[in-house]
């Protein structure tokens, strides 16, 4: 997952970027990162309905690796960029993006304990995140002065994420199959038995968990990840390359801002994995508190330092869309991407966590839902990118982060009494 996420999440930051120096050479009009993104995430959230069935026929391994091949076709589009390929991929990744992120919250979950699962979540997390370090520092290296992404640099950059992406996607083939006595070690807190679950079953108890309370409740914490999601996976990095107060530095900051945010979902994944013992006795509740501050912080941080017309173009024809109260800092800029990351990494270890606590036995279905969600709203964020200013992308944020951060507490105190009496029986 590092190595094929070190190509998608470095493609992605960049994608919007490369695509404005591709259309100013006089070739790819019409086509926009904004809506390719858009297009991934929609299609990635109507396929989770199907990526259970999928994995019960094909089983987690399996799927994992068709998942990734789309991974593989989505980054060769850039070698040749060409509007319909890029957006036939797009589909392509969406359904793709489904079945592996399905299959992985499964196989995690299947090689977990209830004891495990959140130090698993955490270590995996920190794993996958290593991607946005590695990937944008190389980034940073190839797109260091150029005002303008040229076509060789370009081949170059996607030549080798499409290498790295290919190696990962063979390293699937060695992970190992679910063993028959890591079921016995999950707690079962689900409503019956699901031993050889079939597609049409697996669909359905996916309908079910999205009755439960439990389930509408998480949904909100889901969607607010989905927002924040898009805004520093494909918007920041456009704001930072818009903002002209950085000079000829603009486009090779996307670069260390990627690499920023990589760190602190690294540094959060691994303390927060680490100190899986802390959470099993004190709760999630504190990391996800830990989260919000840290997000809302940096939200606040990126108001007052960059150019309120950045997410949408670099001209700056009005002085209401400077910034708020200081002028542009790079400094400020390439902090406010590692809260960012630090903020995420505390967001989605602990949904790992509780997904997998709660539902271990329906964990494809479970996490479908999750990933439904927030590509959903992933999807509803890069298609209003397009026409918002930074104020309003932001408030969107803080509102989902309010409502999401007191939403996973509601079901978090519960499930943690409920355990106390000793009821196991939750979805």
């Amino acid at each position: 997952f590092m190595l094929i996420f070190t190509a998608f999440q470095t493609g992605g930051m960049i994608e919007q970027t490369v695509i404005q120096s591709v259309q100013k050479a006089g070739n790819f009009q019409g086509g926009s990162g904004y809506v390719s993104l858009a297009i991934i995430y929609s299609v990635f959230a109507l396929a989770n309905w199907g990526a259970p069935s999928v994995v019960s026929v094909f089983g987690p391994r399996c799927s994992m690796v068709i998942g990734a091949v789309m991974y593989c076709l989505f980054i060769a589009v850039f070698i040749y960029p060409m509007v319909w390929a890029l957006y036939l991929a797009s589909v392509l990744i969406g359904l793709g993006a489904a079945v592996i992120w399905t299959a992985q919250g499964s196989f995690l979950t299947i090689n977990s304990t209830q004891e495990t699962i959140g130090r698993n979540s955490g270590i995996f997390w920190a794993l996958l995140q290593c991607s946005l370090l590695f990937g944008n520092i190389f980034v940073w290296k190839e797109f260091n002065g150029k005002e303008t992404i040229d076509s060789k640099t370009r081949v170059q950059v996607y030549v080798v994420l499409l290498v790295v992406c290919c190696v990962g996607t063979l390293m699937l083939f060695v992970l190992r199959n679910r063993r028959p006595e890591d079921r016995s070690d999950l707690l079962n807190v689900n409503s019956g038995d699901q031993a050889g679950e079939g597609p049409l079953q697996a669909f359905k108890r996916s309908i079910q968990l999205l009755k439960t309370k439990e389930m509408l409740l998480l949904g909100v914490c889901f969607a607010y990840t989905g927002f924040e999601l898009t805004f520093f996976s494909g918007v920041y990095g456009t704001c930072i390359g818009n903002t002209r107060a950085f000079g000829d530095e603009a486009k090779s900051l996307i670069g260390i801002s990627g690499a920023f945010i990589g760190a602190g979902e690294i540094l959060g994944g691994a303390a927060f994995g680490l100190g899986g013992k802390l959470t099993n006795r004190h709760g999630r509740d504190p990391i996800i508190l830990f989260g919000f501050v840290v997000h809302m912080t940096a939200f606040y941080l990126i108001y007052i330092n960059l150019p309120q017309s950045s997410p949408i173009t670099e001209i700056v024809t009005d002085a209401s869309y400077y910034p708020v109260l200081i002028d542009s800092n790079k400094y400020l800029a390439i902090l406010c991407s590692f809260l960012l990351g630090l903020g995420d990494s505390s967001f989605n270890t602990q949904v790992y966590s509780i997904l997998g606590s709660m539902f271990p036995e329906d964990s494809a279905p479970a996490f479908a839902l999750f990933k439904f969600v927030q590509s959903l709203t992933a999807a509803a964020g890069f298609f209003y990118s397009k026409y918002l200013l930074l104020q309003w992308q932001l408030l969107i944020l803080v509102v989902f982060g309010v409502a999401g951060t007191l939403a996973f507490f509601e079901v978090e105190w519960k499930t943690a009494n409920a355990s106390r009496k000793g009821y196991t029986q939750i979805g």
